[in-house]
C-alpha cells in the first residue's frame, strides 16, 4: 500500500490497487476562521496550504468521510468534488447532509463491507471524554466519529482510527483486528474546558504497548488551529521512548509504503 498524508486527516490512500480519498478538507490555507471555544483560536484554518494539486488528489476511485467536522469535509471539498463520486459516510445523517450538497453516489458503511475485492470494516471512536459526552450539547456538537480496518489478501491490514481519544472501543479494535499499520490522529485537539478530543503522544506509546508489532503513522498535526501536539515535539518523545523504529511522522504531501 501506499499512504501519504496530505494535510489534517486528508490521506491518500493506495490499497490492493484501489485509490481512496480520506477525509478530504480541500480548502485555501487560512480559507476560514478558527474553531471557536478551542485552543489558539485566533488563528485562521487551514494553518498551512495543501502540498499536492487538487487533480492529484480528485484522481481516485472513491471517499471515506470518517465524519463532517469541517477539518474533515469542508466547503471546498463539496465544491471541487465531482457529484457523481462515490462517497462513503459512516452513517445516515452523514449520507443525508452530503446528499443536500448535491452528491448522487452515497454508500452508509455497515460493520462490514466489500468494495473492489477489498474489505472494509468500519470501527466506532469516541471523538472526546466521558465528561464531554454527558453534556448534551457538547455531545451534539463532537457527535460521532468512526474509524476504518482496510484488508486484502495482498496486502497488510490498515487501521485508520479516525477523531477518538483512548478509549474500549479503539483498544478493542486494535485487539480485534491486529493491524499491520495503524493511523493514528494525534493531534491532540483541545477544546475549552472540556481537554482533548483526539489523541495525542501519550496514547501513541500506550498503542504501541497494545500492539508492538505495528507500526504506527501519526497524522491530524499542524493543520488547524486546536491541534497543539506538533511533529517535533512527537518526535522528540518518540526518542525518548524508544518508539523510532515502529513510528512514522510524514510530513504533508510525504508517503509511507507498506
Amino acid at each position: 500500500m501506499k499512504l501519504t498524508q496530505i494535510r489534517n486527516a486528508t490521506l491518500l490512500l493506495n490499497y490492493a490497487g484501489v485509490k481512496f480519498l480520506i477525509d478530504p478538507m480541500l480548502a485555501d490555507k487560512e480559507a476560514w476562521e478558527g474553531f471557536p471555544g478551542t485552543a489558539r483560536s485566533h488563528l485562521r484554518n487551514p494553518l498551512v496550504a495543501l502540498p499536492l494539486p487538487l487533480e492529484t488528489l480528485l484522481d481516485v476511485d472513491a471517499i471515506i468521510v470518517t465524519h463532517t467536522h469541517r477539518d474533515h469535509w469542508d466547503e471546498a471539498a463539496a465544491a471541487h468534488i465531482s457529484k457523481d463520486m462515490l462517497i462513503f459516510t459512516q452513517n445516515a445523517a452523514d449520507a443525508e447532509l452530503i446528499r443536500a450538497q448535491g452528491f448522487t453516489r452515497i454508500q452508509v458503511l455497515e460493520e462490514h463491507n466489500t468494495f473492489a475485492g477489498i474489505t472494509l470494516i468500519r470501527t466506532d471512536g469516541q471523538h472526546g471524554s466521558d465528561e464531554a459526552y454527558s453534556n448534551p450539547e457538547i455531545a451534539a456538537l463532537l457527535g460521532d466519529a468512526c474509524g476504518l480496518v482496510f484488508q486484502h489478501p495482498d496486502e497488510k491490514t490498515l487501521y485508520i482510527a479516525g477523531d477518538t481519544i483512548w478509549v474500549k472501543s479503539y483498544i478493542d479494535s486494535l485487539n480485534a483486528w491486529r493491524p499491520d499499520v495503524v493511523v493514528v490522529n494525534a493531534g491532540f485537539a483541545q477544546v475549552d474546558h472540556i481537554g482533548a478530543i483526539i489523541m495525542g503522544k501519550e496514547d501513541i506509546l500506550r498503542t504501541h504497548q497494545a500492539l508492538p508489532q505495528a507500526t504506527i503513522v501519526a497524522s491530524h498535526m499542524e493543520a488547524v488551529n486546536h491541534c497543539i501536539l506538533s511533529r517535533d515535539e512527537l518526535r522528540e518523545y518518540a526518542s525518548e521512548q524508544g518508539l523510532q523504529a515502529c513510528l512514522r511522522i510524514p510530513a504533508d504531501g510525504e508517503s509511507c509504503y507498506f
